[in-house]
């Protein structure tokens, strides 16, 4: 197995991403948050433009981003590292194919559909898109925390 498909494995049989974000002020932020994607170049979730990662993401869109498998053991660990710009999709045809990628791996992984009505006028949540640009995991050969650079 190569490295790009060790990367491409882990965020294809994974469900949170855990993103680090930032306030104005540089004040840091972690949280999980349920993904989905067909590219391993583009991540899509719903959350709440209230919740803070959402607020941060308003002021600063650069963001780190990690995928991992936490069930298994530390020896066998992986995980996909990320570099991105993030922001809440608002262009309406953007947000149909947005939400159609959020709804087609939802309805696979056993999840009801969505539909844009989920995620625009009145509703709670909005849908949010990360652009990467840049995925490395641990490099496999190394015995120490040492990453390289992938393209899943």
């Amino acid at each position: 197995m190569t490295n790009d498909d060790i990367a491409r494995a882990v965020l294809d049989g994974t469900s949170y991403v855990v993103l680090a974000t930032a306030d104005a002020a540089g004040l840091p932020w972690a949280s999980p948050v349920w993904f989905a994607h067909e590219d391993p170049r583009e991540l899509f979730w719903v959350s709440f433009p209230g919740a803070r990662h959402s607020r941060n993401l308003a002021d600063r869109p650069e963001l780190a981003m990690v995928v991992f498998d936490s069930t298994r053991p530390s020896a066998g660990a992986q995980a996909v590292y990320m570099s991105a710009t993030a922001g809440q999709v608002t262009d309406p045809a953007e947000i149909e194919r947005g939400i159609g990628v959020f709804s087609r791996v939802s309805v696979r992984e056993g999840l009801e559909p969505w539909g844009p009505d989920r995620v625009t006028g009145g509703a709670r949540l909005r849908l949010y898109r990360a652009q990467v640009t840049e995925h490395s995991i641990l490099d496999p050969g190394a015995t120490v925390d040492i990453r390289t650079t992938v393209r899943p």
